[in-house]
């Protein structure tokens, strides 16, 4: 009896080109810390030979303008940092990501009618508006999707997250563990007056686009392990590459954003593009680049990318 030739084929993983992106939210101009963010995940998508695709989060059609989305557009152009693709805009997403929430994540949603001042009290939702199990069971055999939609109307729409530990490799901040269910609740995916959020919008647009490696703010870091169940929970592939810079801080040590008046950037000109280039790579670590165009400089930056001098760090300066 002689021992079989054969083998049996094994799977070839499927290859994903590296495809990044430059996500900002138009309630104010671009500042230094969302610069350095852009130039960051434009750098590093680049030195991967990737795409650098960008999209508008403006949602939240209350705080969002037309005004800093174009200015936005402006100074991205004015320092090199050209994208791939077409943009998207999430305010014209809004029936796609409706449609998604009603045909994929209505087993693990329900409607929620909490006050802001009912919920002062509580860092994580305690819950008080998810339905019996026995009521969820009668529901989903006896009522169409239709009805189950309609219970949903005019309240906030809260996702069960998975109550269990999560581990992925931040490439900044190392292997990372969170229970998303424990650290940040049931969120909210769409609010009461339609307006949806950024764990649905951002996963959803992040799994139809391909996104292999995001690279965003520190602070941002514990929305990270919701994010991918939500992904998992629309069946979308998902991010395989995360990475959470380190923040760039004002003087008296808080966050440098729009919220804390960050002071909005200047591209009006050459020498100014250039120092802002200049800048943004001297807190990000890298090593210095010569003075030319934007587009120049930022190619010498990108063959001179690198992650170390950024690991296991929180600030990446003060300003």
């Amino acid at each position: 009896m002689t021992a079989s030739n054969d083998k049996r084929p094994t799977a070839c993983p499927i290859y994903r080109p590296a495809v990044g992106r430059f996500a900002p939210s138009p309630t104010g101009a671009l500042h230094l810390g969302s610069l350095t963010t852009a130039i960051a995940s434009y750098c590093h998508i680049k030195s991967l030979n990737g795409a650098w695709l960008l999209r508008i989060e403006d949602t939240d059609l209350q705080r969002c303008s037309t005004q800093f989305s174009d200015q936005i557009l402006i100074d991205l152009e004015n320092l090199g940092l050209h994208w791939d693709g077409d943009i998207w805009y999430q305010s014209e997403r809004i029936a796609i990501y409706n449609e998604l929430l009603y045909e994929q994540l209505l087993p693990y949603v329900y409607g929620c009618s909490c006050s802001r001042k009912a919920l002062a009290d509580y860092e994580i939702y305690p819950r008080f508006c998810l339905p019996d199990p026995k009521t969820v069971a009668y529901e989903a055999h006896n009522l169409c999707p239709q009805q189950r939609q309609q219970h949903l109307t005019d309240k906030k729409v809260r996702i069960q997250l998975p109550n269990q530990s999560m581990g992925f490799i931040d490439g900044i901040q190392g292997i990372q563990w969170s229970n998303a269910q424990q650290s940040l609740g049931d969120v909210v995916l769409r609010r009461a007056d339609g307006t949806i959020n950024y764990f649905l919008a951002a996963s959803i647009d992040d799994g139809l686009q391909g996104i292999t490696h995001v690279m965003r703010g520190l602070d941002i870091l514990p929305l990270t392990s919701a994010q991918i169940s939500i992904m998992h929970y629309l069946d979308l592939p998902t991010v395989e590459h995360w990475y959470h810079l380190p923040l760039v801080e004002n003087h008296c040590g808080q966050k440098l954003s729009k919220q804390n008046l960050a002071t909005p950037i200047d591209t009006a000109t050459l020498p100014k593009c250039q120092k802002l280039i200049q800048k943004a790579l001297t807190l990000l670590k890298q090593p210095a680049v010569d003075l030319d165009k934007p587009e120049v400089m930022l190619q010498q930056a990108v063959a001179q990318w690198q992650l170390d001098p950024l690991q296991h760090q929180s600030v990446l300066g003060k300003v």
